[in-house]
């Protein structure tokens, strides 16, 4: 028999009730009901802090928003607590990432008739699905620009059906945030194409930003799989040292919300077979930066990315 520790079994009752988690099948934009507002604002509660600035972004003055990770947090190994679950049992509407980036917490999400999966609408032909990962896709979609916009229109569409009042107006922040990230969408490109070819290779320290290469045109080389759950064995860091060493590549990239350690294990290999690797800059991967921050939103956290990652392999600064 599965035991759920304290903080899930709370989760369930709290966000079903009396009901089975196993009766209510997950909520989508299509089945998500008006919440009873009252004269207030809607309270949204987001589980990553991406995922809260699309929030913001598209629910504006209408809208009070609250992420369960904070900055640095990998969701991938998130349990809730306590806390969290009262922020969601309070929420109007939650919103995730969906696509198991939030791993076992989205089994108890889904079934709370009010949660929706920010990803939905991503049409399934563009989902990326890594050897070794039992067919689940690669959830770290916002690495595609173009695909972040399918979430952004879920979120608006989402913020829509449960403040109906709202729809005007968050159909206008949307418009205006999606043509933001049009213009990133180019910025990055851009950036990305400045790099020589034979240096556009991103090591770092787990597969994050396979939507990014598909999109933008790199190679991408990961020291541990699609989650960070899974372990770096020596024999991938050799193998990874050797290919950076024959293919000349000058950098590698920590991550923030991913112990470094991995990653200086890479340079130290390489170090032992004649080549001076480099630490290329800290990428943002699973979470934004400090609130307050230019990395702190997702436009400013993608091109901080884009152009560390320019700057380090040769390309524009």
């Amino acid at each position: 028999m599965l035991r759920l520790p304290l903080p899930s079994l709370l989760l369930a009752a709290l966000l079903t009730g009396c009901q089975s988690v196993q009766d209510r099948p997950p909520t989508t934009v299509a089945t998500l009901q008006p919440a009873d507002l009252g004269s207030g604002k809607v309270r949204v509660t987001a589980t990553t802090n991406m995922v809260a600035d699309l929030a913001r972004e598209i629910g504006g003055d209408r809208v009070t928003v609250s992420a369960l990770m904070g900055p640095g947090v990998d969701p991938h190994l998130y349990k809730a607590s306590a806390r969290d679950v009262r922020t969601l049992q309070g929420a109007h509407l939650i919103l995730y990432g969906g696509l198991h980036l939030e791993g076992k917490m989205v089994e108890l999400l889904e079934k709370s008739g009010r949660a929706v999966a920010v990803t939905e609408q991503i049409p399934h032909d563009r989902l990326l699905r890594p050897d070794g990962a039992e067919g689940l896709p690669d959830p770290h979609v916002w690495f595609d620009v173009s695909l972040w916009k399918f979430a952004a229109g879920t979120t608006r569409d989402a913020l829509s059906a449960a403040d109906p009042a709202g729809k005007a107006q968050y159909a206008q922040n949307a418009a205006a945030y999606l043509r933001q990230l049009d213009a990133l969408d180019a910025e990055v490109m851009t950036l990305t194409h400045s790099i020589p070819k034979e240096r556009r290779v991103l090591v770092t320290a787990h597969d994050a930003f396979n939507y990014f290469a598909r999109r933008y045109g790199v190679e991408v080389r990961g020291v541990q799989g699609v989650s960070t759950a899974a372990e770096a064995g020596t024999q991938n860091i050799q193998a990874l040292a050797r290919f950076v060493s024959q293919r000349g590549i000058p950098a590698v990239f920590v991550e923030s919300s991913v112990p470094q350690r991995t990653v200086d294990a890479v340079i130290e290999a390489a170090r032992a077979q004649g080549h001076t690797l480099r630490i290329g800059g800290e990428l943002f991967s699973d979470a934004l930066g400090a609130a307050g921050t230019p990395e702190g939103t997702y436009i400013g956290m993608v091109r901080h990315n884009a152009h560390a990652i320019s700057s380090a392999l040769g390309g524009l600064k």
